[in-house]
């Protein structure tokens, strides 16, 4: 059995994440056909579509997740044995979220190229460095990896402007390998669901919990049927996560910091909480700043106290406003 020390953790180190990345994306190339997506190549490097014009499905889902967490994640999609919600759930696990998650996952880079935008996830964030969150958390570090790879939530492919604006960015040549799935594709339903434990953390995060108390992490929240539309597609992986989106973490502190931080931290901290997340984004206007960000968490976190033995809950699941965003109970 593997031994806890007192002695703290480490900043977290970003380099190696586009190199883990990249050997994921290796396995994955022989199974493009099987998979319904598609690899465009040109000088500055690859477009994978998993589900902007191609079909992409469950299993794109997984591989956009797990390359979300650079390969330091596990994403799966199981069958939910509750009645009140029908829709299977999405699994995400972790032994490193700090890199996973915060230095990966978190979507924290506007990519904006010409009439191009979107948020940038993934390892190509620790090839850049330039967020605040890295200066904070990594110590101002860099990934150099030949290989950058992001992935990108939009209703659009990016083409070479994008990686030309991205190689800017990073002032030095690289090869820049971009997959991108529309929030109402199946796929991209996946990988915006897989964001439960990683929204604790930004919230832990922003609520200054001591992130070097973290030691491992589980989160699930229920996948929504695709949505017609981006903006009730939106809504519904939000919800999923803010209303019926249950974390575990793993830690070691005090109780009594539990005790202080811990309802701070699952989204009923918002005075935002309450309403379905498509009609908040309408009320600000489809834009996401305007939101108060002390509603990106999930519904419910379990902090498990391994210094102490305890286990703490906080928050409360909802399910039934996640149900009226995807339409109503059926």
């Amino acid at each position: 059995m593997m031994a806890i020390t007192d002695t703290p953790l480490p900043k977290a180190n970003p380099q190696g994440l586009n190199a883990l990345a990249s050997s994921l994306l290796a396995r994955e190339r022989g199974r493009v056909a099987e998979l319904g997506i598609a690899i465009e190549s040109n000088a500055l490097g690859e477009s994978w579509d998993l589900g902007v014009h191609e079909r992409g499905g469950l299993e794109a889902g997984i591989l956009l997740g797990e390359i979300c967490l650079s390969g330091l994640g596990k994403v799966q999609v199981l069958p939910n044995l509750e009645d009140v919600i029908p829709f299977p759930l999405v699994s995400v696990s972790s032994d490193q979220p700090l890199r996973a998650c915060l230095l990966s996952q978190y979507a924290g880079w506007q990519i904006q190229a010409g009439s191009f935008f979107a948020m940038g996830s993934g390892p190509m964030r620790a090839a850049y460095g330039g967020e605040k969150i890295f200066k904070e958390l990594a110590a101002g570090r860099t990934d150099n990896h030949r290989e950058v790879i992001g992935v990108l939530e939009a209703g659009q492919l990016p083409g070479p402007e994008v990686m030309e604006w991205i190689r800017a960015k990073l002032g030095r040549d690289a090869k820049i390998i971009l997959l991108s799935a529309s929030t109402k594709s199946l796929a991209g339903g996946v990988q915006v669901v897989a964001r439960s434990l990683e929204t604790a953390l930004h919230k832990m995060h922003e609520i200054h919990f001591p992130l070097d108390a973290i030691l491992a992490g589980t989160g699930v929240a229920p996948l929504p049927p695709p949505a017609k539309g981006t903006l009730d597609a939106i809504g519904r992986t939000n919800d999923a996560i803010l209303y019926a989106g249950r974390v575990v973490l793993y830690v070691k502190t005090s109780d009594e910091l539990i005790a202080e931080l811990g309802p701070k931290i699952p989204s009923n901290a918002s005075s935002m909480h309450g309403q379905p997340f498509g009609d908040i984004l309408k009320a600000a206007g489809g834009d996401f700043y305007k939101v108060d960000p002390l509603l990106f968490a999930p519904a419910e976190v379990i902090l498990c106290n391994l210094t102490s033995g305890r286990s703490f809950r906080f928050g409360k699941r909802t399910p039934g406003i996640f149900l009226k965003s995807c339409g109503g109970p059926i």
